[in-house]
């Protein structure tokens, strides 16, 4: 029933703008059985349980001086076996792959003049921020790149290193730590510097971490600090807004349980402008952001000019010169947003 329901509601919002989207989907869910104001009440009530629970926060979230989130953390402890199950509660993330592979492989490539076929990546170092059990990890090793995934979950950990070991081709490309940006990047203890090595990464990749974090802006800072001036950071988070709030909470976590009940805290979204603004305060200068649309129906990810619900960021770490030379609202190729 609600898979009959939720295609009808799909099929509607495909391709619509960001200004009609809200419109659209009340609309459309109302044809298709949903109740858009439940939803929103549904929501009033988060804010005000949070507000109470001392949680509520406007915009980027306070500076606590750490990535981690004791309870997120506890969350992906208990799912760590299940990340390399491609019907299970990571289904939709492995699905992802089709888009997110792609998107930081042709990025990194326009910024390449060496070319390497079939292994275009070869020669670049890529870091991947909550790697869990190594999904964008390996693809990115496959194309070449060195890569080492982090992740403070010890059992996500040691499920990616058991994962990688089966692929000899992966054995001296794919590497896993468990530990936390901020210890990787030195940032954790005032006298302590970087690891050596670890400032020469081409590319930091966060892909459906961010609304995970405990603090953006000790993210930002680590992710400047292990990039090499000019390094490309990616990023694939959900917008906040009362869509993402509708699909990825309410139907995704209560209707159609795509992924755990509880994955998602709809106060740690973040908006693409909002996102843009933290990191160029941190000395990125964003090159593109582009909407992501999830089909439960298919099981597909696609493009869209929408980010209301799910979008994908490529931002640039400037050197201090051109950081000096560049305008705060330097321009790009984006969706639009809100």
């Amino acid at each position: 029933m609600y898979s009959n329901k939720l295609g009808r509601l799909m099929f509607g919002l495909k391709g619509l703008k960001v200004t009609s989207a809200c419109g659209a989907f009340e609309r459309t869910a109302a044809r298709s059985g949903f109740s858009w104001a439940a939803v929103c009440k549904q929501r009033t009530l988060w804010q005000q349980r949070s507000a109470c629970a001392g949680m509520h926060q406007t915009g980027v979230r306070s500076a606590v001086h750490t990535t981690v989130d004791h309870g997120e953390v506890k969350r992906f402890q208990l799912l760590a076996n299940k990340w390399w199950d491609e019907e299970g509660e990571f289904a939709a993330l492995h699905a992802m792959n089709d888009l997110r592979v792609p998107f930081v492989r042709d990025n990194l490539l326009n910024a390449q003049r060496e070319r390497h076929p079939g292994q275009p990546l070869a020669g670049l170092r890529i870091l991947d921020v909550g790697c869990g059990g190594g999904l964008l990890s390996e693809p990115l090793g496959r194309l070449g790149a060195t890569v080492l995934g982090v992740d403070p979950v010890e059992d996500s950990v040691r499920i990616a290193q058991l994962h990688a070991a089966h692929d000899p081709d992966l054995r001296d490309r794919v590497s896993y730590r468990a530990c936390t940006l901020e210890e990787l990047s030195g940032e954790g203890e005032p006298q302590q510097q970087p690891e050596q090595g670890v400032t020469q990464f081409d590319a930091v990749v966060a892909s459906e971490v961010v609304e995970h974090l405990a603090d953006l802006d000790t993210f930002a800072i680590c992710c400047s600090r292990v990039l090499k001036p000019g390094g490309s950071l990616f990023i694939t988070t959900l917008n906040k807004t009362n869509l993402s709030y509708a699909l990825a909470i309410v139907v995704a976590e209560q209707l159609l349980h795509i992924v755990p009940r509880g994955t998602h805290d709809w106060e740690k979204f973040i908006s693409p402008v909002e996102l843009e603004r933290l990191l160029e305060s941190n000395g990125f200068l964003v090159q593109s952001v582009q909407g992501m649309l999830y089909n439960p129906i298919s099981g597909a990810w696609s493009w869209t000019n929408n980010t209301e619900i799910n979008y994908a960021l490529h931002a640039v770490k400037q050197d201090d010169e051109a950081q000096d030379g560049s305008s705060p609202s330097g321009g790009h190729d984006e969706a639009t947003h809100s």
